[in-house]
């Protein structure tokens, strides 16, 4: 159906009487919650791994911090005797400084060995640290059993200067 309607100057115009246009708003009415809805638990799994990664990260730079302290800790011990209960409580004391709480027991375990440089024999301790870190408090409590295992490995010179 068309209507002729003459202007002001005595042109005719024509037009077309239509129904008004649906605005394109109109048909994507909740699509930003459906969006939200899918995305949403995908943005915060992603955040949940990158604060583990990081969490895994730190208590790994503790771990191995650790071990440094230990095999200092028996490079520099007096005698054999008891070596083993000082490794242990440096370790100990290193990853309780640092904020990291293993769930196993046996943390440090020592080994003695020999190097030999340019024709001299050296004596060596190397001090293996083990720490089972809990991670799931990030997911759902401390009672959720994800762990992760790091390992921390040094070597060190025993002091040949020590007293024996």
């Amino acid at each position: 159906m068309s209507a002729q309607v003459s202007g002001p100057a005595g042109w005719v115009r024509r037009f077309a009487v239509r129904r008004p246009a649906r605005s394109a708003r109109g048909r994507d009415r909740g699509s930003a919650a459906i969006e939200a809805a899918i995305v949403a638990p995908a943005v915060v799994a992603l955040i949940l791994v990158a604060v583990a990664a990081g969490r895994v990260q730190t208590a790994g730079g503790s771990v191995e911090a650790a071990a440094r302290s230990a095999a200092r800790t028996a490079s520099l011990a007096r005698s054999v005797d008891g070596m083993d209960d000082a490794v242990e409580a440096a370790a100990e004391h290193a990853l309780a400084q640092e904020g990291v709480h293993c769930r196993n027991t046996d943390k440090a375990a020592l080994v003695h060995g020999e190097l030999v440089s340019h024709g001299v024999t050296l004596a060596t301790v190397e001090v293996t640290v083990r720490c089972e870190v809990g991670l799931g408090d990030l997911v759902g409590g401390p009672d959720v059993p994800l762990t992760k295992t790091l390992t921390g490995r040094f070597v060190s010179v025993v002091d040949r200067y020590r007293g024996q």
